[in-house]
């Protein structure tokens, strides 16, 4: 009796290995292979020959900087569920940055700094760094922003954004240089200037730093290169696969909220929505006893 259903078990894994096998391999795998290309091979990249930031360029003769370079397109190319995300994101938040930045004199390509700073989300460093800009309180508060334990404007995009704009606008000032001025945003522009001066030299690209701020205008460099010419980095999509904002109506208002689940019902949508869309509001209320003029974004109707 044990043999025969031995047997039994045996024919059944049989059966159910080579049924499995049969099926088509498109059914088992999120993967695509387009093109007829093996999506498992790893290629090194051939580097741009041209690459500038800000219309500055980059020396792609020195055999230092070409590494650097090729390690951060290496990294953002085969780190493909990072930089798919990344892809879709932009397609959402750049429309919004692009404009303030067109608004406030900064070049288009500091888009892609708020890219690697935060990856477009409102994420909160180890340090206290908060929002798209990754901005620190004191700097926050320094350029106009309001920071407490009832808001927080780091994760309000477009002030945060402005705040961003005025802080390189001085940094470029400064310095007399875009790159430069980007370094600063990560090292602050009192360490890049006591390392200029240290070092006697005048060009980020001269400079000694640290790991991070050493790695930072390259990771802006290959982001800025990968989201440019996706395709030539092996990214494949369509129009209808990436995100988009959804349409809101502004609500201003110059008086406390006492409960903003409640407001938010009253505006026909609940809390969650509300926060997602004005995440810069911490708590369950807003206190406002000054007085302060506010707007609040709703979605509009249908799209939830």
């Amino acid at each position: 009796m044990k043999t025969k259903l031995t047997l039994i078990i045996l024919f059944s894994i049989i059966i159910f290995i080579f049924g499995f096998s049969s099926i088509n391999p498109e059914l088992l795998t999120a993967f695509k292979n387009y093109g007829g290309e093996n999506s498992s091979k790893v290629y090194a990249l051939k580097l741009p020959e041209v690459v500038d930031f800000c219309g500055e360029q980059s020396p792609l003769n020195a055999p230092d900087i070409r590494e650097r370079l090729d390690k951060e397109l290496l990294v953002n190319t085969y780190w493909q569920s990072n930089m798919m995300l990344l892809l879709k994101r932009s397609n959402k938040w750049f429309p919004t940055i692009e404009s303030i930045l067109k608004e406030e004199g900064v070049p288009q390509d500091f888009k892609f700094l708020a890219v690697i700073e935060s990856g477009l989300e409102n994420v909160r460093s180890p340090k206290g760094a908060k929002g798209f800009w990754q901005l620190m309180p004191a700097t926050a508060k320094e350029y106009g922003l309001e920071v407490n334990s009832n808001v927080d404007e780091r994760y309000h995009v477009e002030k945060s954004t402005r705040a961003a704009c005025k802080y390189l606008l001085k940094a470029k000032e400064r310095f007399g240089s875009w790159t430069l001025a980007a370094a600063s945003f990560n090292r602050g522009m009192l360490g890049i200037d006591l390392l200029l001066k240290k070092q006697l030299v005048d060009d980020y690209y001269d400079l000694l730093l640290n790991k991070e701020t050493s790695r930072y205008i390259f990771r802006i460099l290959a982001v800025k290169e990968i989201i440019s010419n996706p395709d030539l980095y092996g990214f494949i999509y369509e129009e209808s696969d990436l995100y988009r904002q959804i349409p809101i109506r502004k609500i201003g208002i110059d008086i406390p909220i006492i409960n903003i689940a409640q407001f938010a019902k009253k505006n026909n949508i609940n809390y969650k929505l509300l926060k997602i869309h004005n995440p810069w509001l911490i708590q369950n209320h807003l206190n406002n006893n000054s007085r302060k003029y506010y707007e609040i974004d709703i979605p509009e109707d249908g799209y939830y």
